[in-house]
């Protein structure tokens, strides 16, 4: 089953039919990737993605298979082409042996309901660690094992927790704990850098709330008062419960900080608009 949802993908710089597209460009190989979401046909927080994209191959001692400004055209001349808008869009370095395959394509949003955003969603513990925090690198081995146990256990996102039974983040998403108002978030050096992660930090500093960087032990879950995770499709999204305990959903600052970030959001599209019309 193709990963592309749509009628096009961008290939190597070149606009293609969907019926063209090989999961081999992505699984064979080694792929660094990014996912952004697109709002009315615009890319949102563009520049932090693309800044994410040049770390991760550094990181991995790769070469950038494209540049911002190939990446931009090329991002605006796919969602010229679909008649989709509202959707997330994927970046895929692969590098397999001497062939390089650089793509740009749709994939088929899950985005949260309304319900789950008022009545908050179920977590499970899974026991992993990604192996370079550092660099969005497709791990299919433990993509396919998480992936199971939601399913499994009807959860929608899974904590992952390090050998020193601490909570690092989610399998696809950055995880903050709330108790008597102060927010905690695993140290940068334990965590992939979620462009969401870093935006919501920025607000809740310049609105004087407290974010303590510590990992929380997976068994002291229960004497936090609320949970969220941030992250692309969820945005600020909270947990109902996680394994056996249950937390408030509607605490002020979850609220309070979707809000704001939903302006960051509609701020950065309107960037990338400006620059666009400028050809810069």
């Amino acid at each position: 089953m193709s990963e592309c949802f749509g009628n096009y993908f961008i290939h190597n710089g070149t606009l293609q039919p969907v019926e063209l597209f090989d999961n081999s460009f992505i699984y064979e190989g080694e792929s660094i990737y990014e996912v952004l979401r697109m709002i009315r046909g615009l890319p949102v927080f563009f520049e932090d993605h693309f800044k994410r994209l040049e770390t991760s191959t550094r990181h991995q001692k790769k070469l950038m298979l494209a540049n911002r400004e190939q990446l931009r055209k090329d991002i605006l001349k796919l969602a010229e082409a679909e008649k989709i808008k509202d959707v997330n869009l994927k970046i895929v370095f692969n590098y397999n042996g001497v062939i390089g395959n650089y793509l740009v394509y749709f994939i088929e949003p899950v985005y949260p309901t309304a319900e789950q955003y008022t009545k908050g969603v179920k977590g499970v513990l899974f026991y992993a660690e990604r192996k370079d925090p550092e660099s969005k690198v497709i791990n299919h081995k433990l993509r396919s094992e998480i992936y199971h146990k939601l399913i499994i256990c009807g959860a929608y996102e899974a904590l992952l927790v390090n050998r020193e039974n601490c909570i690092t983040e989610g399998s696809r998403s950055n995880i903050f704990f709330i108790k008597n108002n102060v927010l905690y978030t695993a140290p940068d050096r334990y965590v992939l850098g979620g462009i969401t992660r870093k935006h919501i930090i920025e607000i809740c500093g310049e609105n004087d709330i407290n974010v303590e960087f510590v990992c929380v032990n997976a068994d002291k879950i229960k004497e936090y008062d609320s949970v969220f995770m941030t992250g692309t499709s969820p945005v600020v999204l909270p947990f109902r419960t996680i394994e056996n305990f249950s937390f408030n959903v509607k605490h002020p600052y979850i609220g309070f900080l979707r809000n704001l970030l939903l302006e960051r959001m509609e701020k950065s599209l309107r960037y990338f608009e400006n620059i666009s019309d400028r050809g810069t």
